[in-house]
């Protein structure tokens, strides 16, 4: 089993993607392959040559394969601070990205955050080249240039001279320096390890040199050749060096088995076809049993890790977590690329910032705006939030979900990086005096209807059920023409099919918007984000947050008890945001009472989202007299202190009948 296991992780990082805008360059100058010829098979088996050779520990590959004209020639280096294991799966990481991006080019190079792969149909061992070249520049300015130019030369002339004086496994050094101004300048210089000593020395000086022209003042930079690379930043990037054992030399590069199509044989044609068959056949019947055996798997353990955990993906053991970053693997972005295209995180990129994190706009390299989480170091709960997040909503497609374009770690950094979405949230116009006039009736019942899809869809559409948590005005996102798009899975929580609810033992999200039996008990299902929906449709109808208190002094209430009353009354009409006018009073209306089916107490009695959307969708359905809702001050069961409490105006934890060990919220809406 354990075999098996291995060979699933082993093929998914084949087949996965390399990390999204890592630079690149395709040589068009040395000729073009098509699939299936002998040099794309040549470079296969090379390629293929990284990961098997588990033996070389050191993070340097280096082979050939076929003869000429097509022989094919590889080669991988990591950097110095790489754990073997990560190196080879980042290789091969590398390796899919740079076939899709330069789908048949004979010589191709990609410059990873930490490893460069490059291959040629010619000899590439042992040589220096120094172009193409690929500048990446932080373009935040030092306050001193000259004494951090200074500081920055000093910092590396000694990495370069350590590196060239490196063997043959390895001419890598990484280091820091003050740079003068109570800051400090991290960098670290790459050689390929077949250089000798003074190739290397010879790259780096020239790449060394470049840095007036490419980062003049700059605090941060990349310069990235074939042959030498080096970096230099504000901030510590990278781990300590991984100590070689000095006394051993590495090994001569393992010969590869000539690939057949590149031997001369005397047999026949139909003796080719056969051995061709009797090699295919028996290999793709391994390679299927194998992808079967893998999906049997996951999805066993998935279930065990259901019934087991209640649904909730758990920091488990290494075979688990392994699977885990194989899945997002392919979304995976370089770290530098994002900074760059948030101008270093700047607070003039800066959208808003939540309890988990701040939020950044951002432009990629190609023009694409992004939208970047980055995920606070010191938040309790960041790496379960950042583990749901990747993992469930990389699955999902949805017009009326945030889509998650990729995800980049370095060190204690974690970002998350999704669609821009042009209008902000839906809290920063509906509950602003001025702005919430752009919304009229029609638009804020598209956005109602929107939200229910969407809803609908993680609840029953897609290929898991997902229970989201934590809608709120917040984390509806709107597009540039006002369509509503669910954002921030961070809390969801994973279901199988026919899985309807579960326990938990942490209460995580907004008072207010909790669902009585989860704020209480922890007990969570799809009626809990049906309850929240309620909460924002009256939110939206009325123009008032959840936690604000309506009128004065003893007569003030809470906005889902005042909302009830109302209609009991026959006043409801009045709850309504006066910036609608009354237009189309009948639908809004309707709106309210479907609002206040949702947040009745009763989980039995909430509709589900399918029922939800059928009522926004057909005038003609008759809907239920809902009973009165959760929190509702009036029956003599809580008083308003308490319903405050759960609004969120007090900080407190829940009530001693609560199964949670530590109530971990956000008080306010964000």
């Amino acid at each position: 089993m354990a075999r098996f296991l291995f060979l699933c992780f082993l093929f998914s990082i084949i087949v996965s993607q390399a990390k999204a805008g890592d630079a690149f360059s395709c040589d068009n100058s040395r000729g073009n392959y098509t699939t299936n010829s002998i040099y794309d098979n040549n470079l296969k088996t090379v390629l293929s040559s990284f990961s098997s050779h588990t033996e070389i520990n050191y993070g340097f590959y280096n082979f050939s394969n076929g003869q000429d004209p097509d022989k094919a020639y590889a080669i991988g280096v990591c950097r110095g601070d790489v754990e073997p294991n990560d190196c080879r799966r980042n290789l091969n990481n590398s390796i899919g990205y740079l076939r899709e991006q330069c789908p048949n080019q004979k010589e191709a190079i990609v410059w990873g955050g930490d490893n460069t792969l490059w291959y040629s149909n010619r000899s590439i061992f042992g040589i220096v080249e120094t172009s193409p070249t690929k500048y990446l520049i932080l373009t935040r300015d030092a306050s001193d240039a000259d004494q951090y130019e200074e500081a920055l030369s000093n910092l590396m002339t000694n990495l370069t001279e350590k590196a060239a004086s490196g063997d043959s496994r390895r001419k890598y050094d990484a280091h820091s320096v003050s740079d003068g101004n109570f800051g400090i300048i991290y960098g670290y210089v790459l050689c390929m390890p077949d250089l000798s000593s003074q190739q290397c020395n010879d790259c780096l000086l020239q790449t060394i040199s470049e840095i007036p022209l490419c980062c003049n003042g700059k605090m941060g930079g990349n310069i990235l050749k074939p042959s030498c690379r080096i970096r230099f930043d504000p901030y510590r990037f990278f781990n300590s060096t991984i100590v070689l054992d000095p006394n051993a030399t590495p090994p001569e590069p393992p010969s590869l088995p000539t690939s057949p199509s590149t031997t001369n044989s005397t047999s026949s044609g139909h003796n080719k076809i056969r051995t061709v068959i009797a090699t295919a056949v028996p290999v793709a019947t391994v390679f299927l049993f194998l992808i079967f055996i893998c999906i049997y798997l996951r999805f066993r353990k998935l279930k065990q890790m259901v019934e087991a955990g209640n649904g909730e993906y758990d920091d488990g053991d290494g075979d688990e977590d392994e699977d885990e970053i194989s899945i997002v693997e392919s979304f995976q972005f370089n770290f530098d690329t994002i900074r760059v295209a948030t101008s270093d995180f700047s607070d003039s990129n800066k959208l808003g910032q939540g309890g988990f994190g701040v939020v950044y706009r951002g432009k990629l390299p190609n023009g694409q705006m992004i939208a970047v989480k980055r995920l606070l170091k010191d938040s309790s709960q960041g790496d379960v939030e950042f583990k749901n997040e990747v993992l469930l909503v990389a699955k999902l497609q949805h017009r009326n979900l945030v889509r998650l374009l990729g995800f980049s770690l370095e060190g204690t950094e974690r970002l998350l990086i999704y669609e821009f979405v042009t209008n902000k949230s839906l809290d920063y116009f509906i509950f602003d005096p001025i702005r919430k006039a752009q919304l009229n009736w029609q638009k804020r019942y598209d956005i109602i209807r929107g939200i229910a899809r969407g809803l609908l869809y993680l609840h029953e559409d897609s290929r898991l059920r997902i229970i989201h948590r934590d809608i709120k005005a917040s984390n509806i996102l709107l597009d540039n023409e006002m369509n509503p798009k669910i954002a921030d899975f961070g809390l969801a929580r994973l279901f199988v099919i026919d899985q309807t609810q579960g326990n938990t033992n942490r209460i995580v999200g907004t008072y207010g918007y909790m669902a009585p039996e989860y704020a209480m008990h922890g007990q969570f299902s799809v009626k809990s984000d049906v309850f929240s929906f309620g909460v924002l449709i009256l939110e939206i109808i009325t123009g008032h947050k959840n936690s604000t208190n309506i009128g004065h002094g003893n007569d003030a209430e809470y906005l889902l008890s005042y909302v009830w009353k109302s209609w009991r009354e026959g006043k409801a009409i009045n709850t309504i945001d006066p910036s609608l006018n009354n237009v189309s009073a009948n639908e809004i209306m309707r709106c309210i009472h479907i609002g206040l089916l949702c947040i009745q107490e009763n989980v039995v009695e909430r509709p589900t989202m399918a029922s939800v959307a059928l009522m926004l969708n057909s005038n003609s359905l008759t809907l239920s007299i809902p009973s009165k809702p959760a929190y509702f001050y009036g029956s003599g069961t809580r008083s308003l202190q308490d319903m405050q409490l759960w609004a969120g105006h007090i900080d407190s934890t829940t009530s001693s009948e609560s199964k949670n060990t530590a109530s971990n919220t956000d008080p306010y809406p964000r």
